[in-house]
């Protein structure tokens, strides 16, 4: 390959790592301090597929937008789901936490269930036109919480009801 191709080459790559957020490592400024691109860019290290859409747990745990007051991001999910739901999960477990999750693919169904409830919760507090009422979806989530197949339909209807929001 010519110089000129491999030149090429590496720029497209560069442009390419820093469209799709990959950081490659760290530089040094003058006075000696490192900084990671990371940090300059505020993307992780790593590449990872998230679900886009104003309604999804992914875009509710990335701070774009304000979250209804009626549930603000520290509130324990017993709190606002309901002391049953200590039964599956941990006191200390927040709604932003529930959001955040990552636990959800081939993991627990459990774990897909709250992350999605939670996101459509603060979605028909915030999105008009929502498939489901706030109550509704606190009573759909107490109920799945029966058994991992009920978690698991559960999970896929309001996964299915936050990715058609708009």
């Amino acid at each position: 390959m010519s110089s000129a191709a491999t030149f090429c080459l590496l720029c497209c790559l560069a442009l390419w790592s820093g469209a799709v957020g990959f950081s490659g490592g760290e530089k040094k400024t003058r006075t000696g301090e490192i900084h990671s691109k990371t940090s300059e860019v505020g993307w992780p290290g790593y590449l990872y597929t998230r679900a886009e859409g104003r309604c999804t747990p992914q875009y509710w745990s990335s701070g774009s937008e304000a979250w209804p007051n009626i549930v603000p991001k520290e509130a324990a999910i017993s709190k606002v789901f309901g002391s049953r739901v200590l039964e599956r999960y941990e006191p200390s477990l927040t709604l932003l936490d529930a959001t955040q999750r990552n636990d959800d693919v081939g993991g627990s169904a459990f774990a897909k269930l709250v992350k999605h409830a939670s996101a459509a919760l603060l979605n028909a507090y915030a999105r008009d036109g929502f498939p489901y009422d706030s109550w509704e979806v606190k009573v759909l989530l107490l109920q799945a919480l029966v058994s991992e197949e009920a978690a698991a339909a559960q999970a896929g209807q309001f996964e299915q009801a936050n990715l058609s929001c708009t």
